[in-house]
């Protein structure tokens, strides 16, 4: 009998980024599959590379991730988990250096605000990497070197370097929400408290944005998200997305969402799927 193969996830980054460590989270026995960009994840998955896409698609600290909303509607793919993983930074180096010899560092342009209180009482000057697991893994394959990488501890154990301090970021609560991506959707129920992710267009009428988000009100539907996104080019034509509390059968639910179809000239479920354990702790 052939064992069965560990499913492939793709993401953005080098082994070891935080898409990475989401990857783990979710699905510990997976092969990663690493992509330079958004959409090349993807393109992994339909071009059968991958089996499984993770994305981030929000951060405590900056909000929304750039893109991917607009992706998400336009990729084929559909929702079937998420994670959040907390940013945790680390200082890592080659070994043998200590951090009093540390004077430069490189990590992602984003990171690198994120503990800018640690560097700047250490007098650490820094420099922005296009990737700070991919800066992780240049580290490690150069020449000896004192300079530092802020990125995360799985970065430094993948690739061979020594954690001189961990925890160094400025706020406590940096936490990314991941998502889970998959060809076919999956609408059973596979948890006690279910999430439902979807897009639509509301009519060309007065107030039908009011009237669309009426049903979720007065069936006590928990809204948990909902951002709006030109398309076409044009300021006329706006989709929102939008995630709630709640399986499309549960009766609430349901009702909301046929009240929501009477104004709207699209609606399309992206994804059902169980909440995460951690998420009504987290604030996004």
């Amino acid at each position: 009998m052939t064992a069965k193969q560990p499913q492939r996830i793709a993401f953005q980054g080098a082994l070891g980024a935080y898409s990475h460590e989401a990857c783990l989270q979710a699905r510990p026995d997976a092969t990663p599959v690493p992509c330079t960009t958004f959409e090349g994840v993807l393109r992994a998955v339909r071009e059968g590379r991958a089996d499984l896409a993770m994305l981030p698609v929000e951060n405590t600290t900056y909000g929304r991730v750039a893109d991917i909303h607009r992706l998400l509607p336009e990729s084929g793919m559909h929702i079937i988990d998420e994670a959040f993983v907390r940013v945790r930074i680390a200082l890592m180096a080659q070994t043998g250096v200590t951090l009093d010899q540390v004077k430069h560092v490189r990590a992602h342009l984003v990171l690198l605000p994120q503990a800018r209180s640690y560097l700047e009482a250490r007098g650490i000057t820094s420099e922005a990497a296009a990737d700070s697991a991919g800066a992780a893994e240049e580290l490690a394959a150069g020449a000896p070197s004192t300079d530092g990488v802020l990125a995360s501890a799985v970065a430094a154990k993948i690739h061979g370097l020594d954690v001189l301090a961990d925890g160094i970021e400025d706020l406590d609560h940096n936490t990314t929400r991941f998502l889970l991506m998959a060809p076919d959707i999956d609408m059973t129920r596979r948890g006690p408290r279910m999430m439902t992710t979807f897009v639509f267009e509301v009519r060309n009428i007065p107030a039908a944005l009011y009237k669309a988000m009426g049903g979720f009100a007065t069936n006590g539907v928990n809204m948990t998200k909902l951002e709006s996104y030109m398309v076409g080019g044009s300021f006329t034509a706006t989709q929102f997305y939008a995630d709630i509390e709640g399986h499309p059968d549960d009766a609430p639910v349901k009702r909301a969402l046929e009240e929501l179809g009477y104004f709207t000239n699209m609606l399309e479920i992206l994804g059902v799927y169980p909440a995460h354990p951690g998420r009504w702790d987290i604030e996004i």
